[in-house]
């Protein structure tokens, strides 16, 4: 299954994993394709009914609905692939390849004298130590003498007073943006806004600050539920936990995403969900 299943949030690694959930866009896609070329040897043999519940099989191991879910042509139109918005025209014949197509200069290519314009610690690149000195520059050998001799202790001085506790920040516009954009990973499961309600996930209005496995008509697994009998907050430190590995995060959960490895998208999705109140 590992063809098939998984592999959500890694398209941009180096070596992304494309499966069905990570990167086909549409669910027309994947029935179409078993419904003509399943299975090996046997192309066409398929049947309605069978290659619904394959294509329903497929949305379920990949996270994306419950073991229960019967797929049909009345609701497949509300299935909404994860990676639907991942695509958009390759543009590189006419912005790129150009650019790649004139014939290479060999000599004479720069009119005037070359000269060296700027220098590395002018750029602000190369290290510095305490003094302003390049980083590594050997000390004259008096100031060597005068660091081995031994000095007086200095006086402890008085603690400074605790500074007052700041105002929390108001959200960053362009955080938010960046939440959104990456929470077109969990759109397909969670909804949120205006009327959202349960999917194949729970609704994610006032997520932020909720007691955990809360929300009302959604049926948690066992772990999250006693977790929030427990009292356990969705608070900024174990929202970072769980989209980071939910499985690690709570034994036995239903959500089979991957999770989201890079920091700043936990914290861009945290601040989108922010924005919507219970």
């Amino acid at each position: 299954m590992r063809d098939l299943a998984g592999g959500q949030g890694t398209l941009r690694d180096v070596r992304p994993v494309k499966t069905i959930g990570s990167y086909w866009p549409y669910l027309s896609t994947v029935f179409d394709y078993v419904h003509r070329s399943m299975p090996f040897g046997g192309a066409q043999s398929v049947t309605n009914d069978e290659a619904y519940a394959i294509a329903a099989f497929l949305l379920y191991s990949n996270g994306l609905v419950e073991d229960d879910f019967v797929l049909s042509k009345e609701n497949f139109t509300e299935i909404t692939m994860p990676n639907v918005d991942g695509f958009y025209p390759d543009d590189r014949a006419a912005t790129e390849y150009p650019l790649f197509s004139a014939a290479a200069c060999m000599s004479n290519c720069v009119e005037g004298p070359v000269q060296v314009t700027k220098r590395a610690i002018e750029l602000n690149v190369t290290p510095e130590d305490p003094d302003g000195k390049p980083a590594g520059t050997i000390p004259p050998i008096f100031e060597v003498a005068e660091a081995a001799a031994p000095t007086e202790p200095a006086a402890a001085e008085p603690a400074a007073a605790e500074p007052a506790a700041a105002e929390p920040a108001a959200a960053d516009p362009a955080l938010i943006e960046a939440g959104e954009k990456v929470f077109k990973k969990c759109a397909a499961c969670h909804k949120v806004g205006e009327g959202a309600k349960n999917a194949t996930g729970p609704m994610l209005n006032g997520i932020v600050g909720r007691t955990i496995g809360t929300v009302e008509g959604f049926k948690y697994s066992a772990t999250m539920a006693e977790m929030g009998a427990a009292g356990a907050v969705w608070d900024e430190a174990s929202l970072h936990a769980f989209l980071e590995s939910p499985k690690a995060f709570v034994k036995g959960t239903k959500m089979s995403f991957a999770g989201l490895k890079k920091e700043e998208d936990r914290a861009a999705v945290i601040a989108y969900l922010a924005g919507f109140g219970g």
